[in-house]
């Protein structure tokens, strides 16, 4: 059975949702851990609350991002994952510890990359005047917000949209595509070719 490991920072409701569908659709993987950067994020007691392993890491207490990073990779490889999952991870990682992770970390980013990388991206978007905005799963590398596209999920954004209401309804959709595109890495459904991923069986990845 395969294991994931999910690194949070806040409420983690992307975790919520992948936890769910793993239960319901009987992946052949299990949630193995969920590690925070922050030890007041709520979704440490959600995840604790239904029995998976939790623990807290705080960068804060960390001179640099590497000795940060350093003790993340060492408590994330106790758990052996065949998967890392970024669901609301707020930190830039290093190099190395993305590179430790090649081609098994997958992260969620609200916009239709490579469009608005970094943060705002719905504010950005409304300004712009997109017609369209939406989220991407992605590999990770170490160019942030930059790795080879899994799948991406559009709404609209109307004329009387505020950063929170696109932000609820891009949330929504990330909800259901991020635990299929989790799915698809732990059950091998995934190709990686020359910095693009093609679903083996030939699956939308749009959502």
């Amino acid at each position: 059975m395969k294991r994931i490991v999910i690194l949070i920072s806040g409420r983690g409701s992307n975790m919520e949702a992948i936890h769910e569908a793993c239960a319901a659709e009987g992946w052949d993987a299990r949630i193995a851990a969920v590690i925070s950067n922050r030890p007041e994020a709520a979704g440490l007691a959600w995840a604790a609350s239904h029995g998976v392993p939790t623990q807290a890491i705080d960068h804060r207490q960390h001179a640099t991002r590497e000795a940060f990073d350093a003790v993340l990779q060492q408590a994330v490889d106790a758990h052996a994952p065949d998967a890392v999952v970024l669901a609301g991870f707020m930190r830039i990682l290093t190099p190395s510890f993305v590179s430790h992770y090649e081609g098994r970390m997958l992260n969620v980013h609200p916009s239709l990359l490579p469009s608005f990388p970094g943060l705002h991206t719905h504010r950005r978007a409304i300004e712009a005047g997109c017609k369209v905005a939406g989220a991407t799963i992605h590999f990770v590398t170490p160019d942030l917000d930059h790795g080879p596209i899994v799948a991406q999920a559009t709404v609209p954004v109307h004329a009387d949209d505020t950063e929170a209401s696109l932000a609820a309804r891009v949330l929504q959709r990330e909800h259901v595509m991020y635990p299929r595109a989790v799915r698809w890495l732990v059950h091998d459904e995934l190709e990686l070719r020359g910095g693009f991923v093609r679903h083996r069986g030939g699956v939308s990845q749009l959502f």
